[in-house]
């Protein structure tokens, strides 16, 4: 199965009031595991963000002048994206405006992404295995024990990144997978296929050791104790 966990960064909350999407951050999973395929761009809004919304992501006008515009990527944003689960926290508010920018293009047959891809939104999987706590990311993140420390400032990438992990601890208490890419990203390229980590590669092939009977027999029971406290059928 093919995942891809988004975020974006917007110049305000409010949709309705001219509001835009100034950053994509994606990244892909092949079932559980990051492929090293991520999809990252800056964009230039043509408005200014507002107030609250820049002292949450620190992205300025300056910054963004030259960026492209949202018309210039939308069909390669969308061949990344098309046909895979989508993984959002609180996926309402980033597909509300992905539609709208394409609405804005008109673009009528993907200003509904919902028509070409599933989506799962962690904000809802979260509330129902954690009723009555604070399931923010960076509440998740606490509870997960997922390193948030290089957060300061949102962003859409770095939000993805750090989704995907709380993602896969939700999931199956996989942790620590290293998933940020190993260039830098000014913004100014689009698609990456950089591999997330070359260290296997470095050390050449690596053994293959069987599990014993006792070990498989004790993975089991690890697994039937995931299963009753999860409250779901796990999906391996």
């Amino acid at each position: 199965m093919r995942y891809v966990v988004l975020d974006t960064e917007t110049t305000g909350i409010n949709i309705n009031e001219g509001n835009r999407i100034i950053e994509i951050g994606c990244l892909e999973l092949d079932g559980r595991t990051p492929t090293g395929r991520h999809y990252h761009v800056y964009l230039q809004p043509d408005r200014s963000s507002e107030e609250g919304a820049l002292a949450i992501h620190g992205i300025t006008d300056e910054f963004l002048k030259d960026k492209p515009r949202f018309k210039d990527i939308a069909d390669e944003f969308f061949d990344f994206i098309k046909g895979a689960e989508l993984i959002i926290h609180n996926a309402p508010f980033d597909i509300g405006y992905i539609n709208h920018e394409f609405a804005l293009l008109g673009q009528t047959e993907r200003s509904d992404i919902s028509q070409h891809c599933t989506i799962l939104d962690t904000l809802v999987m979260a509330r129902e295995r954690h009723p009555g706590q604070r399931n923010s990311l960076d509440a998740l993140c606490k509870r997960y024990g997922v390193d948030n420390s290089g957060r300061e400032l949102h962003g859409a990438l770095l939000d993805a990144e750090i989704l995907a992990e709380v993602y896969l601890a939700m999931t199956g208490g996989q942790t620590n997978l290293s998933l940020a890419g190993d260039g830098g990203d000014e913004g100014g390229g689009y698609v990456s296929v950089t591999p997330i980590r070359r260290i296997a590669a470095d050390r050449g092939a690596l053994p293959v050791l069987a599990a014993s009977a006792q070990e498989l027999e004790a993975h089991q029971k690890f697994l039937e104790k995931i299963k009753k406290a999860s409250g779901v059928e796990l999906a391996w």
